[in-house]
């Protein structure tokens, strides 16, 4: 008996033994993976304030250029890839609604592709595979979200058709806050909402993008019927040349007009992705506006910020 109870303590503690051991190799591999992703996080916001900084020198031939083309250096052993889009090359919601409200003026209706900024709202839907019926129908309902009346806009939606479909909230009646206020439309889903975000904006105020900064979203809501291959491969050759060359390099829009350097906006959308030599990564996804009035003497002040997005 003596000796089965050795036993069974000599298995005991084996058993805690190989516990402990257990548990200090997954907290040894927790803390690396923290240190890891906390190291690739940093290295990606000093990829952000690198091009903060190449975005305020004075020569536009050094300056960085915010067309979505990539700028890859190294930093403090990790890879990183940087992309600015100027907010002026993409889509502005709340230009947009404006332009639907204003469709209706006079009538308080207003019809979803009667204008610039609501057609371009409904090719965009239709370039990611909505039926013409279903996108009108969306341009209605954002246009509906944002005038400050509760009259329906045709194919809209207004608060009784939220309340139908067991929604909790209505329209907001009031411009967007922030692009992924989207989501809360009538009739948009995620799926959706994440093929069209990378094309939207509400800090450029304009009532059309710039073809010189415009990512393929956008140039595929504004010339529908070229096709993707062709936008892509004017993005790549818009890419490859500095700004200043593009107004004598003859490229052109699919609507024979003269690709011009675009944006020359304050506010940009920064993607920096950190990777470091073990393979961890991490992306930092923010919008920023040049330092200026309202910054308090900084050199770029936060509009919206993403991160660890991890890998």
């Amino acid at each position: 008996m003596a000796f089965v109870l050795v036993l069974w303590v000599i298995a005991m503690l084996a058993i805690l033994l190989g516990s402990f051991s257990l548990i200090a190799r997954t907290e040894n591999l927790q803390a690396r993976h923290m240190f890891d992703t906390t190291q690739a996080r940093y290295a990606a916001e000093a990829g952000l304030n690198l091009a903060v900084y190449e975005l305020r020198k004075a020569d536009p031939i050094e300056r960085w250029v915010g067309d979505g083309r990539p700028y890859r250096f190294n930093y403090g052993g990790a890879e990183i890839e940087v992309q600015i889009t100027d907010e002026s090359g993409k889509i502005d919601l709340n230009s947009a609604c404006n332009s639907g409200m204003s469709a209706g003026a006079g009538t308080g209706t207003g019809a979803a592709g009667g204008t610039m900024g609501s057609n371009i709202l409904v090719n965009l839907f239709m370039s990611k595979g909505v039926p013409l019926e279903q996108a009108e129908a969306l341009g209605a309902a954002i246009a509906d979200w944002c005038d400050p009346d509760d009259l329906s806009q045709p194919n809209g939606a207004e608060i009784d058709d939220y309340k139908a479909a067991g929604l909790s909230y209505g329209p907001k009646n009031a411009p967007f806050d922030t692009v992924s206020e989207l989501q809360q439309v009538f009739g948009m889903n995620y799926d959706l909402f994440s093929k069209v975000e990378p094309a939207l904006t509400i800090y450029s105020g304009r009532s059309s993008p710039s073809a010189g900064a415009a990512p393929l979203e956008a140039l595929q809501a504004m010339f529908p019927e070229s096709s993707p291959e062709e936008l892509q491969a004017l993005i790549q050759m818009r890419q490859s040349m500095s700004p200043n060359d593009l107004a004598g390099a003859g490229l052109t829009l699919p609507d024979g007009t003269p690709l011009m350097a675009g944006g020359g906006g304050l506010t940009y959308s920064v993607k920096s992705r950190a990777k470091l030599p073990n393979g961890a990564s991490t992306t930092l996804d923010a919008t920023i506006r040049m330092g200026g009035v309202g910054t308090g003497g900084r050199p770029y002040s936060i509009l919206r910020w993403r991160d660890g997005e991890a890998s």
